[in-house]
């Protein structure tokens, strides 16, 4: 194995990372949803200035219409069935209409904790390495299971982003930690065991909440875990253009953005369709 070589890979890509934050003055955002997936949306991302993509298999199954499924929840329920070649090859697309100095980290089957288990090899990875991958996205919700996958990730110089849930999300999108206590130790625990980036799941919406505002809870469970560790942090989860300011001011470094773009774009193609037909 060719070790210095790939730690001089992880090492350009987190110097891609560090980049955009520093030139957002301490923020940046990672497009994902149908900006990570579709390669023409993925350059209109970039030529708008963010430096990080994320494709991930549940965004292919609603992109391919895997299954007919048109919804996210369910797509996570079958994300497992989308397979490496397939993330390869959409990774692949977009980084050859990117270039070379934007960050890509991969959502695969197995790097999620899956409905049905994916076992992840050395030739996984190195497909996703070989492919333009600079990291592995992963939501896997044991500490055992997230120290294995980074040991492997970064053998083929890929870096790993993952994440802290609740316990009582709809679906498993990380380690569980419940109070801001919970979730600094989590982290820390993260940061040993050499995770490149650790980020919050904040939830999918915020019913009752004032536009522009986010649950206090919410807001102390990201602040704890800024605190806690030294790497880049991400807030992902329902952020949109009316609250991302106060998920700024949590001191979160990347916000991962991607329903609300999907809906923005869908919109924009119903309200072209429609302004077409009745010009007709």
């Amino acid at each position: 194995m060719i070790c210095h070589d790939m730690e001089l890979k992880i090492q350009r890509s987190m110097e891609i990372v560090h980049r955009a934050i520093e030139k957002g003055n301490g923020h940046t955002i990672l497009s994902t949803g149908i900006t990570g997936d579709d390669a023409r949306l993925a350059r209109a991302a970039v030529e708008a200035g963010a430096s990080m993509l994320e494709p991930n298999h549940p965004a292919v199954v609603l992109a391919r219409g895997h299954r007919g499924i048109t919804v996210m929840h369910d797509a996570e329920n079958f994300r497992h069935e989308i397979s490496i070649d397939q993330m390869a090859e959409v990774t692949r697309g977009v980084r050859a209409v990117v270039g070379d100095d934007i960050y890509i980290t991969v959502g695969i089957p197995g790097s999620f904790t899956e409905r049905q288990p994916v076992i992840l090899t050395d030739e996984d990875m190195e497909k996703m390495s070989l492919a333009g991958a600079n990291g592995i996205h992963t939501h896997k919700s044991s500490i055992r299971d997230l120290e294995d996958i980074v040991k492997l990730a970064h053998k083929y110089g890929l870096c790993i982003d993952a994440y802290i849930g609740l316990p009582t999300d709809r679906h498993i999108f990380g380690l569980p930690a419940q109070t801001p206590e919970e979730v600094e130790r989590v982290a820390k625990q993260m940061e040993s065991v050499g995770t490149d980036m650790i980020g919050m799941m904040t939830g999918m919406s915020y019913e009752g909440v004032e536009a522009g505002q986010i649950p206090t809870v919410l807001k102390e469970r990201l602040c704890a875990m800024v605190g806690a560790v030294k790497v880049p942090t991400l807030g992902e989860g329902g952020i949109n253009l009316t609250n991302y300011r106060a998920f700024k001011e949590t001191g979160v470094n990347i916000l991962v953005i991607g329903t609300s773009i999907d809906k923005m774009v869908e919109q924009a193609a119903k309200d072209a369709i429609g302004d077409f037909l009745n010009q007709y």
